[in-house]
């Protein structure tokens, strides 16, 4: 679904939630799965949820794991952090969750990680968006993210477009500021060199992108990293094209590729390139989407990168299901999730992982996608731009 420009500051610490469970969902009835996402609200990501729920009705269409059906519960957190705490009590403590998966939410992770881990609950989430989604040992995201996503975009600009000065305006939600502050270090790192700018200064209130792009051409910056979602790209770039600036490429985030932004973009969408996190969906093409595409259309769930996200993170949790011997019990599900071998997946540029770790962030590579002269989107890159030692 399109994310609408209305972004509320929701990622601040709250009280945790209660004390933890310990029920384990065992038995020979259905497999208890669950998932916290922000459904309703101002912004808004059903697809993965969606996605993931057309996932296990196919497992349950086909017999199931081990004759038994896979009952997934979508809980509704509404992109706030009281109804987040909420949601995620209700799931494990009330349904009796054995695992979460497929989950995208604007403050799950911040607010319930610390649940997650002492209810020895493992959630492969679909579309990490928080930092906590990326710090947590029980919470591994299929996705780049953020943060990591700023990084490889970064890495892209200066290594393979041999781009010399390179310069990154932040839009700050809630407690975000650390971790993009942390994926442009780890750019410098890896690359030795140091963004021309780098401010933070942006909110999500802002609209008035002038004063913006005009410190980027002052400046010199042969391109630029802002990290809005997409009706704030979109304003950048009408904000660039109003001041005839049309030598500096602008570099975007996985929340403007959209279908909605190729076409609102049009000709002034020369200079954009945005990371995809997944094999690119618009690819009709790409055989690493296929089977993806086809339950999507069958299912009737809208064709995005959500619900690549959701996609993924209900196989691997079918793939970890399958692999239990015994009883499937929380307990024996995050066993297996902390002793898992890398899957690997056409669909990213890197196998999932979860393992025993404290922080869990696999998905280090990203394709780049521009936007095209029919409203559509270009594949820039058919090899993955990974991050080096990843």
């Amino acid at each position: 679904m399109r994310i609408t420009p209305i972004v509320t500051a929701v990622l601040l610490t709250v009280p945790l939630a209660a004390c933890a469970d310990d029920s384990s969902g065992s038995g020979s009835g259905p497999i208890n799965v669950g998932s916290v996402s922000t459904l309703s609200g101002p912004v808004t990501f059903p697809e993965a949820s969606q996605a993931a729920r057309a996932v296990f009705d196919d497992v349950n269409a086909n017999g199931g794991i081990g004759g038994r059906k896979i009952a997934y519960t979508t809980a509704d957190d509404k992109g706030d952090p009281a109804s987040a705490a909420l949601a995620a009590r209700d799931v494990i403590q009330n349904k009796k969750a054995v695992a979460l998966a497929g989950g995208a939410s604007l403050v799950d992770c911040q607010v319930n990680g610390p649940l997650y881990s002492r209810n020895k609950i493992t959630d492969v989430r679909g579309i990490g968006v928080d930092p906590g989604c990326f710090t947590s040992p029980n919470i591994s995201p299929v996705n780049t993210g953020p943060f990591f996503g700023s990084t490889v975009t970064l890495y892209y600009a200066s290594e393979k477009l041999k781009l010399n000065k390179i310069c990154a305006f932040f839009s700050i939600i809630g407690s975000t500021a650390n971790a993009y502050k942390e994926g442009v270090e780890r750019w410098s790192r890896i690359t030795g060199k140091k963004l021309v700018v780098n401010d933070l200064s942006l909110s999500a209130s802002t609209t008035d992108y002038t004063p913006y792009v005009l410190r980027a051409r002052s400046a010199g910056c042969e391109a630029v990293l802002f990290n809005g979602v997409e009706p704030m790209s979109i304003g950048w770039v009408k904000a660039a094209q109003a001041q005839k600036i049309n030598n500096i490429k602008w570099l975007f985030l996985a929340s403007t590729y959209t279908v909605e932004a190729a076409k609102a973009l049009g000709p002034a969408g020369k200079n954009v390139v945005a990371l995809s996190e997944f094999e690119p969906y618009t690819d009709t093409q790409s055989a690493a989407n296929k089977d993806w595409r086809a339950s999507m259309t069958k299912h009737k769930v809208p064709l995005t990168a959500f619900a690549q996200g959701g996609y993924l993170a209900a196989q691997h949790l079918v793939t970890v299901l399958r692999g239990i011997k015994g009883d499937i019990t929380r307990e024996a599900v995050t066993k297996a999730m902390k002793g898992l071998k890398p899957l690997q997946t056409g669909m990213t540029g890197m196998p999932f992982a979860f393992g025993a770790g404290d922080t869990h962030t696999s998905n280090l590579a990203a394709k780049f996608v521009r936007p095209d002269a029919k409203g559509g989107w270009t594949v820039l890159t058919p090899e993955w731009v990974k991050l080096p030692n990843a």
